[in-house]
């Protein structure tokens, strides 16, 4: 009996081992093709490709292009090196400490006013802005370089005394 789940666990994992091996062969990743500083833009002519060794190949590595091109780089990034997703960035637009123009849409109104960023961030990125008549914690978005769209207030504790 015992031999009998034995064999059928064996059945059981050969086909995941299989499925294991299939990164087995060489993937083309990119790299940069010179070294890259920090705070730099990446264009088209700064990537090139390499292959790795499937098997070796860690999560996070970008494949295309477009996935990195026109992003800030967070670190330097080395010629030939692989790096990941998450040492690029969108381009910062907006710096902490700006004053941003906020914009709040809701069916039939717009409405936009003044505020201070508290955060950085690119197109795309949630940002903290104070508005400076109530100094509230408003959440945006990010929309365009000094234009964050108001995602609503960030909630405080009650017993917060607005200034005056």
């Amino acid at each position: 009996m015992r031999r009998i789940f034995i064999y059928l666990g064996l059945f059981a994992i050969m086909p995941v081992l299989a499925a294991g091996s299939a990164f087995a062969g060489t993937v083309r990743i990119l790299v940069p093709a010179h070294d890259i500083a920090r705070g730099d833009t990446i264009g088209e002519g700064d990537l090139t490709f390499a292959t790795v060794d499937g098997a070796a190949l860690m999560s996070g590595l970008p494949t295309r292009i477009d996935e990195v091109k026109g992003m800030q780089t967070r670190r330097m990034l080395v010629a030939g090196q692989p790096f990941r997703a998450d040492d690029v960035r969108r381009p910062i637009v907006i710096t902490k400490g700006q004053t941003i123009t906020m914009q709040f849409i809701v069916p039939g109104v717009e409405l936009t006013a003044m505020g201070r960023a508290m955060s950085e961030g690119g197109v795309g990125d949630t940002v903290t802005i104070q508005n400076p008549v109530s100094y509230r914690m408003i959440s945006g978005t990010v929309v365009a370089p000094g234009t964050v769209r108001a995602n609503g207030p960030i909630n405080a504790p009650a017993n917060t005394i607005a200034r005056r």
